[in-house]
């Protein structure tokens, strides 16, 4: 894997990189699967991923980090206390209690929804939308819809991994990315 959106002299990518396995044939044949387990599993890498996030977003007003599930919940609380910010859960179908606003997307065979609570971010607010990895963009696309269309502005999307042959990064349209890892 190679750095995408970071300085490539810096050490904690390079370690960052490392620290996370691939698995070939995961969950099905062809696919190379990005396992971050490894990468939770190494205090130093884990605190550099964290900090490359918070030197990002620490002087920018970010007053919500919105977490895709799941893996995005384990990125995103540590990155909104880092910053000051809220953390905001943005969940599959039927996993908040409560009114929830959705937004649904398209995947290859079907269709999904992301949800939110219905009050958990005001209009004016600034986001950062979090998740561990960018495939096709289908659910990023879906989180940032969701959060504009209750007024919130969307700063930036962040990943740890980027998948860049699946072209997930065109979904966003204008909207920025910033990843540690591009896998190549």
């Amino acid at each position: 894997m190679a750095s995408s959106d970071v300085n490539t002299r810096d050490d904690r990518i390079s370690r960052i990189s490392s620290s996370i396995r691939v698995i070939p044939d995961f969950p099905k044949p062809g696919i190379l699967f990005q396992d971050i387990t490894t990468l939770l599993l190494d205090p130093t890498a884990f605190q550099d991923t964290i900090d490359l996030f918070v030197e990002r977003y620490k002087d920018r007003n970010i007053n919500v980090v919105a977490g895709v599930e799941a893996r995005g919940f384990i990125f995103g609380p540590p990155i909104a206390l880092a910053i000051g910010a809220k953390f905001v859960p943005m969940r599959k179908p039927k996993k908040l209690p409560g009114e929830v606003i959705s937004e649904e997307y398209t995947l290859e065979y079907g269709t999904d929804k992301i949800e939110m609570h219905v009050g958990a971010v005001q209009p004016g607010e600034r986001a950062v939308v979090v998740d561990d990895l960018i495939a096709t963009g289908g659910t990023l696309k879906a989180a940032v819809r969701l959060l504009e269309r209750v007024g919130v502005d969307v700063v930036e999307c962040a990943c740890v991994i980027e998948l860049p042959e699946l072209k997930g990064r065109d979904k966003l349209g204008d909207k920025s990315l910033f990843v540690l890892v591009s896998s190549t």
